[in-house]
């Protein structure tokens, strides 16, 4: 199968029960990972089928899209309003690594699947560092090639080049793993906040048998959490020396005391008293 055969597949391949059941994790944890992250400016880069921006409040949101799936059918989320908030969510036709955002403009960037179908995923993180506002966060979903999933991916990769079988996962440029994308983003300066996986069933087309196998999500997540299909990360970015403080207050000038004036100990009695004799007189009846 040729990439862009793969690529023309993804939104039939969405409608699968296998593909229904990745979105519907996807979208859960898209909402719940930036719901009370707060800014001015989100973005989300390419993967239309999920609205990773629909539970955000920020008041500017975009929609970058490379033009690699056909707007007709992979676009209606993002046909203009979404249908929860009613606020506008503009779509900008863009590449991914050269994001038409000045530096340090963006407080929210999602990445679902972006970085599997970027022709750079290097050059695209390091795109997303540099749009990112210090304490900006980014959140990265991506397949897990330590998985059944990618497991079965291989395989189909192993048997389509013999041409002994077919791919399970529509192609993309290639998957990257958990770890190694956590590698790249502590490189860039980025903070891991938090990470999980997600649909644990096998790799499996018949909704019937998906249904059956539904405790292995509950299982998987507590017995072996690194196996999961999917993941998500966030990340935030972090600013060497960077320190925030608060109001600058007045410092108050403290005066230096005026030394006091202490008798010589060396001067002897009798004249100390002769001194104060000869005053006395002077202190009675000050001259005119």
């Amino acid at each position: 199968m040729t990439q862009g055969a793969a690529i023309i597949g993804m939104p039939p391949w969405l409608q699968t029960p296998a593909g229904r059941y990745l979105l519907e994790w996807e979208q859960a944890q898209l909402d719940h990972a930036v719901v009370d992250l707060f800014g001015f400016h989100a973005v989300q880069l390419g993967w239309p089928f999920a609205q990773g921006l629909r539970a955000n409040r920020m008041p500017h949101r975009w929609m970058l899209d490379d033009g690699r799936f056909d707007p007709a059918i992979a676009r209606p989320p993002y046909s203009g309003v979404d249908a929860d908030k009613g606020a506008r969510c503009v779509t900008v036709l863009s590449e991914f690594d050269a994001l038409p955002f000045p530096a340090q403009s963006l407080d929210l960037v999602v990445l679902p699947h972006a970085l599997e179908l970027a022709r750079d995923a290097h050059h695209t993180l390091r795109e997303v560092e540099r749009v990112l506002v210090p304490e900006g966060r980014v959140v990265v979903i991506g397949f897990n090639p330590t998985s059944l999933w990618g497991l079965r991916q291989r395989f189909g990769q192993l048997g389509s080049s013999l041409g002994l079988g077919s791919l399970f996962l529509p192609e993309a440029n290639s998957l990257i793993g958990y770890w190694r994308l956590r590698d790249w983003l502590k490189l860039l300066s980025f903070e891991i906040d938090t990470g999980r996986f997600g649909c644990y069933r096998p790799a499996l087309s018949s909704q019937k048998w998906l249904d059956r196998l539904a405790w292995m999500d509950k299982t998987g997540d507590r017995w072996w959490p690194v196996l999961g299909a999917v993941y998500m990360l966030v990340a935030v970015k972090r600013v060497r020396g960077m320190r925030l403080i608060g109001l600058a207050r007045k410092k108050k000038v403290v005066v230096p005391a005026a030394p006091a004036v202490i008798a010589n100990s060396q001067v002897p009695l009798h004249t100390l008293e002769q001194t104060l004799q000869d005053l006395a007189p002077l202190a009675q009846d000050p001259p005119h």
